[in-house]
């Protein structure tokens, strides 16, 4: 028998810094719920408004696997390994900490604002040598299928990352259903509306709400609206 929780759009914690408006899936910062600490090995889902030309300064990460994913703008990046990118819509970033890694992260637009999804998983290895990738996504491939962007596998779709995690980008049409099969055993998945309201396993989802769920080896899905856009993270329940 199928588990799920749900997390509706208004539970999520709240920051607002002026500079930065801050939403956190799972206790963040200075936002802590002893129920929201994480969905198997996934740590933090912040879902971030950035100011133009505002950012994070310099800052430290170990053993962790970041993903950024900017939904509207542009990401300026640079790293204690030598990078310095811009991440753009349509894009998707990647860093294994591993030992340790020091980055900063800022809106490379001063007159527009940025928004950005901001993941991070346990890995499944410590203490990895600390790496960074990202990759432009063909948009067309994720109408009406949930198109993978990322992988445990660097010669697979997508970017790769050290833990048994796929995540799927799909936008979809009104009315279109499918099914998406979890793609490893013990894995659950954690669903997040990005846009419109769709219908996962007969809960109905609005915008930025989300939905969590295991024991099963698949799901169902219906877009309710035109341009239903969600994130699935198909992550292991146990942790490393």
């Amino acid at each position: 028998m199928s588990q799920f929780i749900l997390h509706k759009e208004n539970t999520r914690g709240h920051a607002n810094h002026g500079w930065l408006n801050a939403h956190h899936s799972f206790s963040f910062a200075n936002y802590y719920n002893p129920e929201r600490m994480h969905f198997g090995v996934l740590r933090v889902l912040n879902d971030d408004l950035i100011d133009g030309g505002m950012g994070f300064g310099s800052h430290p990460h170990d053993n962790m696997e970041i993903i950024t994913i900017p939904l509207a703008g542009a990401i300026a990046h640079k790293d204690s390994m030598g990078n310095s990118a811009v991440i753009k819509s349509g894009e998707i970033q990647v860093m294994s900490a591993g030992t340790g890694v020091s980055h900063s992260e800022f809106n490379a637009n001063a007159g527009e604002q940025l928004n950005l999804l901001q993941i991070w998983l346990f890995p499944n290895k410590k203490n990895v040598t600390p790496r960074y990738d990202q990759q432009s996504l063909d948009v067309a491939a994720s109408h009406n299928n949930f198109q993978q962007i990322l992988s445990p596998n660097a010669d697979d779709a997508g970017v790769w990352i050290h833990q048994d995690a796929w995540f799927s980008l799909g936008n979809f049409d009104e009315g279109f259903e499918t099914e998406y099969k979890i793609k490893k055993a013990g894995n659950g998945v954690y669903a997040f509306v990005i846009s419109g309201e769709v219908t996962i396993n007969g809960q109905v989802l609005g915008k930025r709400d989300a939905i969590g769920i295991w024991d099963t080896d698949s799901i169902s899905f219906k877009a309710n609206t035109a341009g239903a856009e969600v994130l699935l993270m198909d992550v292991p329940m146990e942790l490393n």
